[in-house]
């Protein structure tokens, strides 16, 4: 398993593909799974296009539209932020499967695999489980 860290500095998308194709690369393995895991109940992981960046826009207006910050939420454990920051990470989740071919993430050149902060900024981590087909 890799653990890869990352630290974010506001609220919103991170691209890591980059980092998931390098520890891919590393691991040696040709054809494969890799299953990407966000230990986090406050963010997500998902694959959207990265071809017009204001379309991070509209993922990120949605999603704030959807599930609105509010005080009035049941959960008050922590902040406002913090319980809409559950139910965002519900709603996109906190994994995905991946495909390894060839020694490569098999990934459309216009996709990518975005780390979604719902309540920034933080100290965070993702892990990689690759397993060999």
């Amino acid at each position: 398993m890799v653990t890869i860290n990352i630290d974010t500095d506001r609220s919103g998308l991170f691209e890591i593909t980059h980092d998931v194709r390098e520890a891919i690369k590393a691991s040696g393995i040709q054809s494969g799974i890799a299953v990407l895991w966000v230990p986090h109940s406050t963010a997500g992981v998902t694959v959207i296009s990265r071809m017009d960046e204001l379309g991070f826009l509209d993922i990120e207006n949605e999603i704030n539209r959807i599930v609105p910050m509010r005080i009035d939420f049941e959960h008050q454990y922590d902040t406002p932020s913090d319980a809409a920051g559950h139910i965002k990470s519900a709603i996109i989740g906190v994994s995905v499967s991946l495909i390894i071919e060839d020694g490569e993430l098999l990934c459309s050149p216009g996709s990518g695999i975005f780390f979604f902060e719902f309540d920034g900024p933080r100290k965070r981590r993702y892990h990689l489980q690759m397993i060999s087909a």
